[in-house]
């Protein structure tokens, strides 16, 4: 049974953490606690929570800048977006159902600490291109904050864009300000069908090279199409390569328009309107059609577009994985079953191996407790790196108070 620190205030955190290393003992940090199975399992007997941490301190939608304390419900974020006609261009991945959370359970300090984005992130940028401010405890117990509410701020060192991603082992997020934009006034998206994975590379990359201004490029194969909430796609009966357009309703239409003229040597094509485009991103976004396959790994690949076909294909062939592409083929989604020497190493010997040749990283998105604790869940660092990490660890969390091993062991 953990003992849970519900702070309310950034100076309770403050408190919470100075016992914690004054005592060198270990916190795990959490908000809602909807993503505790992505990364390693931090083994401690005192969790963090945030979830009381809660509220939008600053909301000022033309000025197109928030503020929220990290404890908030995106689900809160998202409606309050959402009354201004406004979001979160970088479109956050709703990961908490993969690990048997509520939808929108999440937070918006656990999207800014592992860096979610979703499927526009290719033209938007990432979680952390649109992180603004931050208010934050080290694992020293100090208060400081950082970053202010502009997007060009010379103050100092953009602390925002480190702990980014850094999955709460560098500080506790406190407060945070974000960048928010108003939400395009059409969205399409163009469907081709029919296509393999070689020729829907080739498609997604001839509709991003173009004039049109795609915010969003993703193929899902025959199995995968089949399980796509939208009858539209499912229905097709094959595999289906979406590319998506947003904008101004009369640039939008002639894109779209343009778009199939362009494409329609590659095969058929087809478009998704309003609620049907937009629940397709929805479950591109949260990697729905991955979410019920039984007894697999999760793992996200990133990897140089045009090589994407060729690693899914020889993941696929030694595994009968599942898998479909985003980020135009650059983004790899992959459930791999839990069988043969997967069940003893998650797949990573096989997914790792298949990078070898052209290159990128891969990340175990979901997996059982004693696979994550016995593999790396995170690319494996070079000695350079790794030396790198362990000084920056060093210099917010001394006595690896803050989520010690989340991302890697030791720090």
């Amino acid at each position: 049974m953990s003992t849970t620190f519900r702070p309310e205030t950034i100076e309770q955190v403050a408190e919470a953490v100075s016992w914690a290393a004054a005592e060198e003992t270990p916190l795990e940090v959490i908000g809602h606690g909807s993503m505790r199975g992505f990364g390693r399992p931090v083994q401690t007997g005192y969790e963090i929570d945030l979830s009381a941490l809660s509220g939008i301190t600053l909301y000022e939608p033309d000025e197109l800048v928030l503020s929220a304390r990290a404890g908030t419900p995106m689900a809160e974020i998202r409606a309050a977006l959402a009354e201004k006609n406004q979001h979160l261009a970088f479109e956050p991945a709703d990961l908490g159902p993969l690990y048997g959370a509520a939808a929108g359970a999440g937070s918006i300090g656990g999207v800014l600490a592992c860096n979610l984005a979703g499927p526009r992130r290719i033209k938007a940028g990432a979680a952390r291109d649109h992180f603004l401010g931050l208010h934050a405890v080290s694992g020293r117990g100090e208060a400081y904050k950082s970053g202010g509410r502009v997007v060009k701020n010379v103050t100092g060192y953009d602390l925002c864009k480190l702990l980014a991603g850094s999955h709460g082992t560098l500080s506790v997020l406190a407060e945070v300000t974000v960048k928010v934009l108003p939400v395009p006034e059409k969205t399409r998206t163009v469907l081709l069908h029919g296509l393999d994975d070689a020729g829907a590379g080739t498609a997604m990359q001839r509709a991003m090279n173009s004039a049109h201004e795609v915010s969003g490029a993703a193929h899902l194969p025959a199995s995968v199409a089949a399980v796509i909430g939208v009858p539209r796609v499912a229905e097709v009966g094959a595999a289906v390569t979406a590319v998506r357009v947003e904008g101004p309703g009369v640039s939008v239409d002639y894109r779209c328009a343009t778009l199939r003229r362009e494409l329609a040597d590659l095969g058929e094509t087809s478009e998704l309107h309003s609620d049907n485009s937009r629940l397709l991103w929805e479950e591109v976004r949260d990697v729905r059609p991955l979410l019920s396959a039984p007894d697999t790994a999760l793992w996200r690949l990133s990897v140089p577009p045009s090589a994407g076909p060729a690693v899914a294909a020889r993941i696929a062939a030694e595994s009968k994985a599942l898998y479909y592409f985003d980020w135009s083929g650059g983004l790899i989604w992959l459930a791999l079953p839990l069988v043969g020497s997967a069940a003893a190493d998650a797949g990573a010997a096989l997914v790792r191996g298949a990078l070898t040749a052209s290159g990128g990283h891969a990340t175990l998105i979901r997996a059982p407790a004693e696979l994550r604790a016995a593999v790396p869940v995170f690319q494996p660092q070079d000695e350079p790196s790794a030396a790198l990490t362990a000084r920056v660890k060093d210099s917010f969390d001394p006595n690896r108070v803050l989520n010690p091993g989340r991302m890697y062991a030791g720090l």
